[in-house]
């Protein structure tokens, strides 16, 4: 609560120059209920800099006021309930260097008539964020409209219902580090002059339509941390033979018809993958990979928290140090592979695992569902597991559902299973066990 007895600079959110002008009013989170206009003293704070409004229940359209703040270099009103149509009043800002619009209604999408009315004069922009707003232009014309914005480093239009092609011209825009495209429709081949961009960080092109194949060299780009194509489903590709970039920390190709031979750079040659040293997320799945893959190094990765190569053909050969002791996993998903081998004690090293696991051995699933001391339920019934059963899952004293049937363990069953007090179904038919 403001206290009106004090003055407005000592108030939470508000932050006056030297001479007690307000330049900077933060409102974000404070769920103001009802819409404002023309009228709003808000537009008499002549020397306000950055306004922050995300995150309210204005239920209202945008006043046209906003142009009033000359000054403004900072304009967020992400998810602040705004409906209709954006201002092109806005335009009038020339000094912003951030413009957020994105989430902005809790109901319809707003729209944008006119992109290139909107960013004209916006010179100075460096981060544009307009998800969720409907603009409805084609690949040549939202992108030339972009052109001017020439110091634009971030630009995320997510489920914009722009449709395509996905113009090359948008690499002129070379200070891009960002760029979020998810959820249009583009129907369109990936421009090879996107691998020119030097500064990218991120390139997120999730459900685009995407098809033709994917430029390899965009995966060297050496500024390069998160890429994501995933579910684009006519989207060709393969890796490359050269080292991915180092830097890349999340790597997401899933649902594509990405094909071919696992590459060395996934492999102990030319870069081991443990060189990655930022990889976090790697996920593969739903591709037509058909390698065979020795997975070692991969769980070499420090970082690594998600690693999901379902629904693929890989070849891959367990052995009982697959994991290492600095296992750091929370996601393992080898649903639809060919594993071969026992079933590895040092599963128990990844402390971190929890929930679902899925891998599966010839088409067949194997469900692990919350590891080490909050396991509940281990199922790793018809597969092609041998082997002993593992002393070490013994200790998952929570345990209540254990099922190894068919499969082809052999040994004896442990002594110590009775030490699972929680069990309540215990299922090691159609094995070669035996029983002391």
């Amino acid at each position: 609560m403001w206290n009106k007895t004090s003055t407005c600079c000592n108030w939470s959110g508000v932050t006056c120059d030297n001479e007690g002008h307000v330049i900077s009013l933060d409102l974000s989170g404070e769920h103001i209920l009802g819409g404002f206009n023309n009228s709003s003293s808000l537009f008499s704070l002549a020397y306000l800099q950055k306004l922050n409004l995300d995150d309210n229940y204005f239920n209202s359209s945008i006043p046209s006021g906003f142009s009033k703040l000359e000054k403004l270099t900072y304009l967020n009103l992400s998810k602040a309930g705004f409906v209709g149509q954006i201002p092109t009043e806005i335009s009038q800002l020339t000094r912003l260097v951030t413009l957020d619009l994105s989430f902005i209604s809790y109901s319809t999408k707003p729209q944008i008539p006119n992109l290139q009315k909107l960013v004209q004069n916006l010179t100075k922009i460096r981060k544009l964020y307009l998800d969720e707003i409907s603009i409805t232009s084609h690949g040549h014309q939202w992108s030339n409209a972009l052109l001017p914005l020439r110091d634009l480093q971030e630009l995320s239009m997510y489920n914009c219902d722009l449709s395509g092609p996905l113009d090359s011209s948008l690499a002129k825009l070379e200070n891009l580090s960002v760029i979020i495209l998810d959820g249009n429709n583009f129907s369109s081949t990936v421009p090879k002059t996107f691998a020119n961009f030097k500064n990218l960080t991120t390139l997120s092109l999730s459900d685009c339509g995407l098809n033709g194949t994917f430029p390899q060299k965009i995966f060297q780009i050496e500024t390069l941390t998160i890429l994501d194509i995933s579910f684009n489903l006519y989207l060709h590709g393969s890796f490359p033979e050269f080292p991915l970039s180092e830097s890349i920390h999340t790597l997401s190709i899933s649902f594509t018809s990405f094909s071919g031979e696992i590459p060395h750079t996934f492999g102990p040659f030319p870069m081991p993958i443990s060189q990655l040293h930022s990889l976090a997320i790697i996920d593969l799945s739903f591709n037509k990979f058909n390698d065979s893959l020795q997975v070692d190094s991969i769980f070499e990765l420090r970082n690594l928290s998600a690693l999901d190569l379902s629904h693929n053909n890989i070849s891959i050969n367990v052995n009982v140090d697959m994991f290492p002791t600095s296992c750091a996993l929370s996601t393992l998903n080898f649903h639809g592979n060919l594993l071969h081998g026992p079933i590895p004690q040092s599963l128990s090293h990844c402390s971190s695992l929890e929930d679902s696991v899925t891998v599966s051995t010839k088409g067949q699933q194997v469900n692990l569902v919350k590891i080490l001391t909050i396991f509940t339920a281990i199922d790793f019934s018809s597969n092609y597991f041998e082997g002993p059963i593992p002393e070490v899952l013994m200790d998952f004293k929570a345990i209540h559902v254990l099922n190894f049937s068919n499969n082809a363990l052999s040994g004896e069953i442990p002594s110590t299973i009775g030490k699972l007090k929680q069990l309540e179904s215990l299922d090691l038919s159609n094995n070669s066990l035996s029983v002391s």
